[in-house]
C-alpha cells in the first residue's frame, strides 16, 4: 500500500493502481521506455491493473513480464466498464491513470485521477475528471514513489 497525507486535501491509502494501455502506457501500441521498469517497482507498493480495448492487439505480448493483471475490454461501454472495475476493487483505495474519453469515468470515481498527455493526446474530459495532469506517463508514476510531489501539488 501507498499512504500520502496531503494536507488540506485527504489521506491516500492506495492499493491498486488502475491504467488505461494505449495513449497512457504505450503509443501506437508498442511500451513506451522506462514504463516495464516503473510498473515493477511500483508492484512492490500496490496491486497493477490494465484496463484496455487492446487496438493494436499488442497489449499481452508488451506486458508479459510486466507484474500487471490484463484486462481486455469489449468494444462497447468501456467508459462504465473501466469505472465499475474500480469500484468493484474499491475506488477509495485506487489510483487510475489515463489519457482517453473512456477513461474519464474511472478517473473520476478513482480516490486519484491522473491524466497524462502524450502522443495520442488527452481528451477534454479526461483532464477535467483528474485531479493531476501530467506531460507523460513516467512523471504520472514518479507522483506515487516521490510523494512529495503529489503533495505540492494537491495541499490546500
Amino acid at each position: 500500500m501507498i499512504t500520502i497525507d496531503i494536507p488540506g486535501y485527504k489521506l491516500l491509502q492506495l492499493r491498486h493502481l488502475v491504467l488505461d494501455y494505449n495513449g497512457t502506457l504505450a503509443v501506437d501500441g508498442a511500451l513506451l521506455p522506462g514504463v516495464a521498469g516503473a510498473l515493477h517497482v511500483l508492484a512492490a507498493h500496490v496491486q497493477i491493473h490494465v484496463l484496455t480495448a487492446d487496438t493494436f492487439g499488442t497489449t499481452q505480448a508488451a506486458l508479459a513480464d510486466a507484474p500487471c493483471i490484463v484486462n481486455i475490454l469489449p468494444p462497447q461501454a468501456q467508459d462504465s466498464a473501466k469505472r465499475d472495475y474500480v469500484v468493484a476493487l474499491g475506488a477509495e483505495g485506487c489510483v487510475a491513470v489515463g489519457n482517453g474519453r473512456n477513461d474519464a469515468l474511472m478517473l473520476q470515481a478513482a480516490a486519484l485521477g491522473i491524466a497524462v498527455l502524450q502522443a495520442e493526446g488527452t481528451a477534454v474530459v479526461t483532464l477535467t475528471a483528474a485531479d493531476v495532469v501530467t506531460p507523460t506517463i513516467l512523471d504520472a508514476l514518479a507522483l506515487l514513489t516521490q510523494p512529495r510531489r503529489l503533495i505540492a501539488t494537491l495541499r490546500a
